[in-house]
């Protein structure tokens, strides 16, 4: 295939960005996004050109760091798949390609098309964890019984890669699809109750601190999510808001109004 790349270039965050166009041919179906943009970077170094920097690792799908604007999609035009796993056959020869960095206050552009996701490591760090000591206490796994729909929805939650699909998708800019996947792995769990109330109230917090906007439920989150997580995690995550602010520190508030 031949096709016509329209990239952003930025050389950091304070500079001035731009869409520059680059031809390319030879491009075969089979080949990923990634293996086209490396056969690009391929061509530019040998004609004395600096590459297009993107972000990448583990070119599996796990990881969440190729996250790419793709023609006005998280992701490109492909479902339930991230960057790394989308294939040069969902595009036809002589196609032009627009290819952005996510666009969100709270993920600020580091250099071309790589953004800061650090807000997200954050927001996990608020609250994304259990405090049972598993270290030379250990408890057979059996000896908790959980109904086997929560664990499921459970380990639907915590596929979340933190990739930013829902953020880019999102019109807000939202990461209540991301807060409440973190939020929902622990909440469906008897493990997870103990923190229930910190947990809901820091993470929220700290969401909104990080500048992601709020949600107004258009589903475009649901639909470019790689692992397909949907909007009942963000209704679990407005419940367990609801209950914390009720028990918490916010109680008060919540008093005083009623």
């Amino acid at each position: 295939m031949k096709l016509t790349l329209k990239i952003w270039r930025q050389k950091n965050n304070k500079a001035k960005g731009e869409l520059k166009t680059y031809p390319i041919d030879g491009i075969e179906g089979d080949m990923s996004f990634l293996e086209m943009l490396d056969v690009l970077n391929e061509g530019l170094i040998n004609k004395g050109e600096e590459p297009v920097v993107f972000d990448h690792d583990c070119r599996e799908g796990i990881c969440g760091s190729c996250s790419l604007q793709i023609n006005g999609e998280p992701h490109g035009p492909d479902r339930l798949v991230t960057t790394c796993q989308l294939h040069m056959r969902m595009f036809n020869d002589g196609d032009t390609i627009v290819i952005e960095p996510f666009r969100a206050k709270a993920f600020p552009v580091i250099k071309d098309l790589v953004v800061d996701r650090s807000a997200f490591d954050r927001i996990q760090q608020a609250g994304g964890y259990i405090s049972v000591n598993t270290s030379g206490n250990t408890i057979d796994a059996n000896s908790i019984p959980v109904n086997k729909h929560d664990a499921d929805e459970s380990f639907n939650a915590a596929a979340c890669i933190g990739c930013g699909a829902c953020v880019a998708a999102c019109k807000n800019a939202s990461a209540m699809l991301f807060t409440s996947a973190k939020i929902s792995q622990f909440a469906l769990l008897p493990q997870g109750r103990i923190e229930a109330t910190e947990r809901a109230l820091n993470m929220v917090k700290q969401m909104d601190l990080e500048g992601f906007g709020n949600c107004t439920n258009t589903g475009a989150c649901e639909i470019e999510c790689p692992k397909g997580i949907t909007l009942v995690s963000i209704a679990r995550m407005n419940r367990e808001f609801m209950s914390a602010s009720l028990e918490g520190p916010l109680s008060n508030v919540w008093s005083k109004k009623g």
